[in-house]
């Protein structure tokens, strides 16, 4: 089937359905000029300018609501202010704004220019801002004032020279621009670049810091075709209603803000939900939802992971349509528990920074627990096997994306300013995920973990995230981790770190028990050697867990 003529996406997405409105296939066109700002939100502006585009609410309870035609007359008006500040097209600006409505408004703007937008969170530090000047060519910052983050970016401008400036939201230091009290002064009226400053699909739009769980962070570039590419993600995983509301768990400083919080919700012409929240709270989350009539909610596992230990009978879900989750493997038993206590399937997906959705339980298919679900009909993916041929089905082997016949829309473009490591990843006809995982015979796949995190252990292969599951079973934990400690006669064993839940005190008496679930459950050669309770896991500052970084102190300590 065609998309419908009336929406904002039909010239540029044909999709093919079954009568069940499941997807079979998807085509992009005319995407060689294609611009996410002019091409879908100013059409939607004047398509529908009173629809609600989104609902802010500020962590001091203030909420703004803006239509597509706000967000289509703000975006101008930035682009007008920070090209008088002498921002150009191709030009690198950071946007370090929490999860502030400007954001909106600037990524936007960029768009608008030709300039490449690059996502920051306010937890960095002095050093992280001088490796991600350095290292990305930052021209510009567009920073909150909220915290000290200003000031480790003062400090890390003073070792780089190559900000053209600094523009601050929400108040105003020495030295810095006030986009506040600034950008009102500036038309509303941005004309499309054309001729030399014309802006093309394949041009660089936005460079994403990786979350460095193996070394220093990877500057992964996506072009202005990619926005197309969360079409399905929206659409066929998240299940936007264009009548509801999307609300999904992220800093604006992470990809996963791009995927839940902007680009396909908007390409469905749904409205999205913002909660510009200090500290997560579990049960604040839940009330906003209760209160906004939240249709759609994503978040990832360990938002879910806290949730189940609530009592869900005392808020109003009624209005959640769909639920999902990507970030991390989600452990069944999180499955199994919060549809007991919510009568709601979460749809598991997998994606990283370098792409879209790949993986994921689409429109039409019913879960299995623990299963991130099928390909996405946008990506030909695989599971090969370290000697470069395909797996068969049960067969572990690494995520990888064909790209011999083409480069799917959403696929990343390299690595900014790193040849070696793109060559690395994306090689031979493939795009290397680095994460394992096993197809089922009935096309399902199941992941295994990160080709680093594989432990090998008295000749056998094992996955942590097996393991995992079986720990996360046990109603007296809260998250855990499973890595890989040296053996003098296993030549690795295998040790998992347990964080407790709140109540619950370490003792030997609970690592017996633990131990004896494990033996009961699976077999012998994945028991492991060591049981340590710990207060924290070690994680990026976008959330997931540093299994690596356990390893490594064990492995460290062990040499010393």
């Amino acid at each position: 089937m065609e998309l419908s003529k009336d929406a904002v996406v039909a010239p540029f997405i044909q999709v093919e359905e079954d009568e069940q409105g499941v997807l079979q296939n998807i085509a992009f066109t005319n995407d060689d000029t294609f611009n996410f700002s002019y091409d879908i939100v100013d059409r939607l502006a004047k398509k529908c300018p009173d629809k609600v585009a989104m609902i802010h609410v500020s962590k001091e309870g203030k909420e703004r609501t803006f239509t597509f035609y706000d967000m289509s007359r703000y975006s101008s008006k930035v682009a007008n202010y920070l090209q008088f500040l002498g921002i150009r097209k191709g030009d690198r600006v950071m946007l370090v704004l929490k999860r502030h409505y400007q954001f909106w408004f600037a990524i936007l703007a960029l768009h608008k220019i030709g300039a490449v937008a690059i996502p920051a969170t306010n937890l960095l530090l002095k050093s992280d801002f001088e490796y991600r000047f350095k290292t990305g060519d930052v021209d510009a910052v567009l920073c909150t004032a909220d915290g000290a983050v200003s000031k480790e970016i003062d400090k890390a401008a003073r070792s780089y020279k190559g900000l053209k400036v600094k523009i601050m939201v929400g108040a105003s230091r020495p030295g810095w621009r006030s986009f506040n009290k600034e950008v009102k002064y500036f038309s509303s009226h941005f004309a499309r670049p054309r001729g030399e400053n014309a802006i093309r699909g394949d041009d660089p739009m936005i460079m994403f810091f990786t979350s460095g769980t193996t070394s220093y962070p990877k500057i992964t570039t996506h072009s202005f075709k990619y926005p197309l590419g969360h079409y399905i993600t929206a659409k066929y995983w998240h299940q936007v209603d264009p009548e509801g509301i999307h609300f999904a768990i992220s800093d604006t400083g992470w990809g996963k803000a791009l995927w839940g919080k902007l680009y396909g919700q908007w390409l469905c012409e749904a409205a999205i939900f913002t909660y510009d929240f200090d500290e997560f709270d579990a049960k604040e989350i839940l009330h906003m939802i209760e209160k906004y009539k939240i249709t759609t909610f994503c978040a990832p596992p360990t938002v879910y992971r806290v949730m189940v230990h609530l009592k869900l009978d005392q808020y109003d879900l009624s209005s959640l349509q769909n639920v999902t989750t990507a970030g991390e493997a989600l452990n069944p038993e999180i499955f199994e528990k919060f549809k007991a206590k919510t009568g709601l399937t979460l749809m598991e997906g997998f994606g990283q920074t370098e792409t879209t959705l790949i993986i994921g339980n689409l429109v039409g298919t019913t879960p299995k627990p623990g299963s991130m679900g099928k390909p996405s009909p946008q990506y030909e993916v695989k599971v090969m096997l370290p000697d470069g041929t395909l797996a068969e089905p049960e067969e572990e082997g690494e995520i990888v994306i064909s790209t011999e016949e083409n480069t799917p829309n959403g696929l990343f473009t390299g690595y900014y300013g790193d040849e070696e490591k793109t060559n690395a990843a994306w090689h031979d006809g493939y795009y290397h995920t680095g994460d394992t995982a096993y197809y089922d015979e009935d096309g399902f796949l199941w992941y295994v973990g990160r080709t680093d995190d594989v432990i090998k252990s008295s000749g056998y292969r094992i996955g942590p995230f097996e393991i995992e599951n079986e720990i996360m079973k046990l109603p007296y934990v809260l998250e855990c981790a499973v890595t890989a400690v040296p053996d003098p006669i296993r030549g690795q064993a295998i040790k998992a770190s347990i964080v407790l839940a709140n109540g619950q005190e370490a003792s030997d008496k609970l690592k017996t028990e633990i131990m004896k679930s494990l033996k009961k459950n699976i077999a012998s050669y994945k028991w492991p050697k060591i049981l340590d309770f710990t207060k924290e896991l070690p994680k990026t500052i976008s959330g997931k867990i540093r299994r690596k970084e356990i390893k490594e102190h064990d492995w460290n300590e062990n040499v010393e």
